[in-house]
């Protein structure tokens, strides 16, 4: 740490870093905004090529997965949580066959939509899991429930999200690596997308 950094925010140029001594919700959202700057950084500044480059049998791709993540972003917080329209590309989007279309129709995105698109969902995303949380906090309880009426807080929804991140950062890293050859836990010091 810098002596200009903040003890439980961290220092300004590592803001991938989760705070050191904060609030057990500051680390939940610390760990949530770990795994998005990680993702993000393996799946960056990639052309087409690199963007839909596979790994051995599996069909998954970076592209593939940055369009997946802007999805799990935006419809969880959305449709899932709030039973709130998440706009497009969501709305019209073909769901006949489950969520198939995010991972097939990411290989025509050109990479500045992809990226760009997913950049959008995570930065609207950070906004509304914050209004959240500042209007009934991280225990309200959503919209989404099982058969039996019981609904799902606000907390399963991030700690949910946290998991997704943690499965798909994975498989960026494996990914990244077939791509270039790019290893590493974090992003270089002062990295930003």
């Amino acid at each position: 740490m810098t002596e200009h950094s903040d003890p439980i925010h961290g220092d300004p140029r590592f803001p991938w870093e989760p705070p050191l001594a904060g609030t057990e919700l500051e680390h939940l959202l610390g760990m949530l905004e770990r795994l998005r700057w990680t993702f993000r950084w393996k799946a960056a500044g990639l052309d087409s090529k690199g963007l839909n480059t596979t790994l051995g049998p599996s069909a998954l791709t970076l592209g593939g997965l940055l369009k997946h993540l802007a999805g799990v972003e935006t419809l969880n917080f959305t449709w899932e949580a709030f039973h709130t329209d998440p706009g497009e590309p969501w709305r019209s989007a073909d769901w006949s066959n489950g969520s198939a279309w995010v991972f097939t129709s990411a290989a025509s995105d050109a990479p500045e939509q992809l990226y760009a698109l997913y950049d959008e969902a995570v930065a609207a995303n950070r906004r509304r899991i914050a209004a959240a949380i500042e209007g009934k906090g991280i225990d309200q309880l959503t919209e989404a429930s099982d058969d039996a009426g019981n609904h799902a807080s606000l907390r399963r929804f991030v700690c949910d999200l946290i998991e997704e991140y943690g499965r798909h950062t994975g498989h960026a890293d494996l990914l990244r690596e077939n791509v270039d050859g790019l290893v590493g836990e974090d992003p270089p010091t002062g990295w930003r997308p």
